[in-house]
């Protein structure tokens, strides 16, 4: 009972990622009317379930090192941070990064803890922050020109083409939430994976690993985040930055999910290892950036008209902001936890 109580934390964290990163997945097709909400929040669930008990041990392994938080205590004080610090700006409808609370509480907990906060670790990951939405955007205009094209020059009546728009924004989303569950899982259970006191699970002819337990865990919450909360970030990003067509929205899945997928999948950055080509960082990165990203990009092979600056340059600030409230939040919490409840949060 103590270990689950412990691990409360990743469980709201978890909550707060499907609250935000895992409903923009479909916030531009739900936003147009293509795709119904209840119907992305059943496909989410599903995928981002099976990607994060699949394919989540790459990403997690990467984050492990930037903090090796090693007491239940410590990995709870950790997530909850995080989940506090996504909850306080999705409350005020930013579409903010789980990667960067996490990585922001993280560092909360080294520096309490007296332990080193890797800074080759650290620089990959912030990396990405500016690197995944530019790539996004690029794929955007790549897909848009090319989606451009097929229509300009294959002669498809309008009720074919939305019906060919709506099974690819079904497709390409359950991809990105399987992308999503393999890439962010590591934000929502990967502190509490050295320390866990889960054994294995066997269902039917699949046996789960301890950490898979835990990523099964974490999959459950991103999905009651998804059905209970996920509505009101979905309109932010599919309706205020960028007035965008349904044909353009499944262009905006399809970027974002690439992204996610490029950075959570081994089985990718093997193939490139051997074909001696540069290979992607496998760390966590933000759906939310992905997919602000490739509207952006949407916007930009448009002709960069419509495109609401001012709530982007809001969004961006809560970027910023998001790693520095959750170091905040992370210390202040330790001290609490180890000096007044009796804790230990380091060994």
């Amino acid at each position: 009972m103590v270990p689950l109580l412990f691990i409360s934390s990743g469980l709201f964290l978890g909550w707060s990622l499907g609250a935000n990163d895992a409903a923009n997945l479909f916030g531009t097709a739900v936003s147009t009317k293509m795709v119904k909400f209840s119907t992305a929040a059943i496909i989410i669930s599903i995928f981002v379930v099976i990607g994060a008990v699949v394919g989540g041990a790459g990403t997690t392994e990467t984050l492990g090192t930037l903090g090796a938080v090693n007491t239940l205590p410590g990995a709870f004080i950790v997530a909850l941070a995080a989940g506090i610090t996504v909850y306080l700006m999705t409350s005020y409808e930013l579409p903010v990064s789980t990667t960067q609370s996490i990585v922001g509480a993280i560092i909360g907990w080294n520096i309490f803890s007296g332990y080193e906060t890797q800074l080759d670790v650290l620089s990959k990951i912030v990396g990405t922050w500016v690197f995944s939405p530019i790539l996004s955007a690029v794929f955007a205009i790549i897909f848009f020109k090319i989606t451009q094209y097929l229509i300009n020059n294959f002669k498809m009546h309008l009720i074919k083409i939305d019906m060919y728009t709506r099974l690819g924004l079904i497709l390409v989303g359950a991809f990105g939430a399987y992308s999503l569950g393999a890439n962010n899982i590591a934000n929502v259970m990967g502190v509490f994976t050295k320390t866990s006191t889960f054994g294995s699970l066997k269902i039917g002819f699949i046996t789960l690993s301890s950490t898979q337990v835990l990523f099964l865990l974490g999959g459950i919450a991103i999905s009651v985040g998804v059905f209970t909360y996920s509505k009101r970030v979905m309109t932010t990003v599919g309706k205020s930055i960028f007035k965008i067509s349904p044909v353009a929205s499944l262009i905006v899945v399809l970027s974002s999910s690439a992204v996610l997928f490029v950075f959570a999948s081994e089985g990718l950055q093997s193939i490139l290892l051997t074909l001696g080509l540069p290979t992607f960082p496998l760390v966590p990165v933000s759906g939310s950036q992905a997919v602000v990203g490739a509207v952006m990009g949407i916007g930009l092979a448009k002709g960069g008209r419509n495109v609401n600056y001012k709530l982007l340059g809001k969004i961006g600030m809560g970027w910023i902001l998001t790693p520095l409230l959750a170091l905040v939040i992370s210390y202040i919490a330790l001290f609490f936890m180890q000096n007044v409840f009796m804790h230990q949060v380091y060994l």
